[in-house]
């Protein structure tokens, strides 16, 4: 097994594609690089040399404590005093602090790689945690186990670290070692594998990009543009530090000796026409020889699903932006055409640098919002249930598309506020709207009630739930939304209508019609607060819409680059790269019908409840979709019967269980008998099939819907 480490190929350029223009700098390239750079220092972007020599000191004193640890654990195990003293544990960097890029009071993300004999959930978990709790220098430790990738937190003389962990089939670990060779993952569980690919996937990005001084530039600034304008969060369903990198490294090579300033600008230009779902790509997946599953959507179903697929360059390539959703893809397209139309004003010397990080006025840009508000006894209690609430926040995003039909569009807001005036409390905001193309009729509402009761629902689930964590969800319009959201506490004043003066997609403002007795669209948002406050006859608000999102249009020359002006051949090379190729999602076979990524979360929680959770098999995706590769048939259908056979079978259960579901509705059949039934069902007769029945079953009766849930959770847990 070789090493997936990369140097500059024989075809003379990085990436999958050529680049698009050779060209370098021009003097206002340079001056612009220049008041670029000026503009980060000036916000307060990069640390200070003490800031940065304390961050060493925490990092070597953090190497040495997991060296003393691994001893004390091959000690305890039994091992002889040789091999004691050979035993290692090495500390590795990754994320933003390992790219360069990282501020003033950023955690750095740290991975501890130990030998086999060092176990995750015992000696990591506990014996290191133990550790680490006795030390004066740590505070606020905090232990996620449980997490899709488990976690350590904690802060060692005020920096915040988070701490991962990887265990190696070797007996030592040796110091020169070196995790990106694709051996290292050689009978490692699935844990390790996603530890170690944060490591494995910075030091790739550093070994494909032409220049890393402004690759660096670039991402500084691309980081501070998406916190400013409210697009910075991968729990929200934005996108993370990673995806950021990613996609300004594939700028850097379709512009390998621009300087920063023009690659700023052409990260808007490209993404602004980017054709999603078709994916980013730094480099050609490799299938590799250990079996792992990669992103794949010719193959594999979930992988079609993807709204925007940014992939990771290490093996096992993945999807890094899976959390994207198609409210949040909407947010960041708009905003990459902002982006766009600022750097377009600033090379025609109308605009600088300061108005392309104007923050985003996320209170004044809708009329209607949620706010999920949350409480607990204790702040330990807080933390835990604001964690667990913030990471489905994601899932309330596409229950309302899924349940609209796409018609409701949301906006997470990616941050959380507290009212200082309750103990304990924390909240979360989403706004709604609309969607901007959609057909208006007089009339239309929006009722989301049993969305978000069925949201409510699967919070309470949480396995670690304790008395006094509570939650709320409440339908709120724009002037009613509370003062403690705003600095110091303070609303602003309304901004006139044109919120963004100099951005040619924002100029024009829709006004949309007012059903008489309704305040807002025309689409009304109904939850319990709303229909009290539907009583009261209001007059709408015409002065406030979101921005139409327009793509500049690229038209197809026949004649060759060379025979037209520079700006017609990059916009032909953008064209050609955006067009896809390779991997596309474009390619695959279409997903059935009325089949989205919440039905496929939802049927792949039933699977487990049936067949056993594999998680802990790294190639358990891939067998289960091995059956319907080759798309002949559906992937529901896996048996060794024929599809006719299937086919009769499912209508008989099918027909059998609609009757006698009416028979127990007309009878008059509490809803919990229903539930039990409907549980029977589908544990003693067909599971996949009945997936299907219990949706529609669901459509007509939230309330049997809710019975169900809860009562498969108590009998199966």
């Amino acid at each position: 097994m070789g090493s997936s480490g990369v140097s500059k190929p024989n075809k003379g350029y990085l990436g999958v594609t050529e680049p698009i223009s050779w060209s370098g700098p021009n003097d206002f390239d340079v001056i612009k690089t220049q008041e670029l750079e000026k503009f980060l220092a000036d916000v307060g972007l990069y640390e200070s040399q003490e800031e940065a020599v304390a961050r060493e000191e925490v990092l070597g004193r953090l190497d040495q404590i997991v060296k003393v640890w691994v001893k004390k654990v091959s000690r305890a195990k039994g091992l002889n005093e040789q091999f004691v003293q050979e035993a290692n544990a090495k500390i590795f960097t990754f994320g933003s602090y390992r790219l360069g890029v990282h501020g003033p009071g950023a955690d750095i993300d740290t991975l501890c790689v130990g030998p086999r004999h060092a176990t995750r959930e015992e000696d990591f978990f506990i014996e290191l945690h133990n550790m680490l709790a006795e030390m004066p220098e740590v505070a606020e430790l905090h232990p996620v186990p449980d997490a899709h990738v488990p976690v350590m937190k904690f802060k060692f003389n005020g920096v915040s670290i988070d701490l991962l962990y990887a265990r190696l089939s070797l007996w030592v670990i040796p110091e020169d070692l070196d995790i990106s060779q694709d051996s290292i993952l050689q009978n490692a569980d699935e844990q390790t594998v996603r530890s170690l690919n944060g490591c494995r996937v910075t030091d790739r990005i550093l070994r494909l990009v032409p220049s890393i001084q402004n690759f660096r530039t670039t991402l500084r600034c691309m980081r501070f543009w998406a916190k400013r304008r409210g697009v910075y969060s991968n729990v929200a369903g934005f996108l993370g530090g990673i995806n950021w990198a990613l996609l300004v490294a594939r700028i850097c090579q379709l512009y390998p000796n621009a300087l920063p300033s023009m690659l700023v600008s052409r990260f808007f230009r490209v993404y602004t026409q980017w054709r999603w779902p078709n994916p980013v790509m730094l480099c050609s997946i490799e299938e590799g020889t250990l079996g792992l599953p990669v992103w794949d959507p010719r193959r594999n179903f979930r992988d079609r699903l993807h709204q925007m697929p940014i992939i990771t360059p290490a093996y096992p390539s993945m999807n890094s932006s899976y959390n994207v959703s198609s409210s949040t893809l909407r947010v960041m397209t708009e905003e990459f055409q902002r982006g766009f139309d600022i750097c377009e004003a600033m090379e025609a010397n109308r605009s600088e640098w300061d108005t392309l990080f104007v923050p985003y006025p996320f209170f004044e840009a809708y009329k209607h919002y949620l706010e999920i508000d949350i409480t607990a006894e204790n702040e330990d209690d807080l933390r835990k249930w604001k964690g667990w609430v913030e990471s489905r926040l994601r899932t309330l995003t596409l229950k309302i598309e899924k349940h609209t039909y796409g018609m409701l569009q949301c906006h997470p807001h990616p941050g959380d506020f507290s009212d200082k005036s309750k103990s304990f409390h924390c909240c979360f905001f989403m706004g709604l709207r609309k969607k901007q193309d959609a057909p208006t009729r007089e009339g239309e509402q929006f009722d989301i009630r049993a969305t978000v009761e069925e949201f409510k629902l699967a919070i309470g689930m949480y396995s670690l739930w304790k008395p006094g964590m509570e939650i709320q969800v409440s339908h709120i319009k724009r002037r009613n939304v509370p003062s403690f959201v705003f600095p110091n506490g303070i609303r602003p004043l309304r901004p006139p209508p044109k919120a963004d003066k100099e951005t040619s997609s924002q100029k024009k403002l829709a006004s949309e019609s007012v059903p008489a007795g309704d305040e807002g669209p025309s689409g009304t948002i109904n939850t319990k607060e709303a229909v009290e406050s539907r009583k009261r006859k209001q007059l709408g608000d015409p002065t406030e819409a979101s921005p139409e999102f327009k793509v500049p249009k690229i038209v197809e020359k026949s004649s060759p680059a060379a025979n037209v002006c520079p700006e017609e051949a990059e916009a032909l090379a953008i064209t050609k790269i955006i067009g896809g190729g390779g991997l596309s999602t474009a390619g695959a076979e279409a997903p059935p019908e009325q089949l989205d990524e919440l039905d496929y979360l939802e049927s792949e929680v039933q699977k487990k409840d049936f067949e056993g959770d594999n998680s802990n098999s790294i190639e358990s995706l891939t067998a289960k979709n091995s059956a319907a590769q080759n798309g002949s048939i559906p992937s529901n259908f896996t048996s060794n019967g024929g599809v006719e056979e299937l086919e009769v079978f499912a209508f008989c259960i099918l027909f059998l269980f609609l009757f006698i579901y009416h028979f127990l509705i007309i009878g008059g059949c509490k809803e919990k008998l229903v539930a039990v039934f409907i549980i029977y069902l589908q544990h003693h007769i067909c599971t996949t099939l009945l997936f299907d029945c219990h949706s529609a079953l669901y459509n007509g009766h939230r309330g049997i819907f809710s019975e169900y849930y809860v009562l498969r959770h108590v009998i199966f847990g």
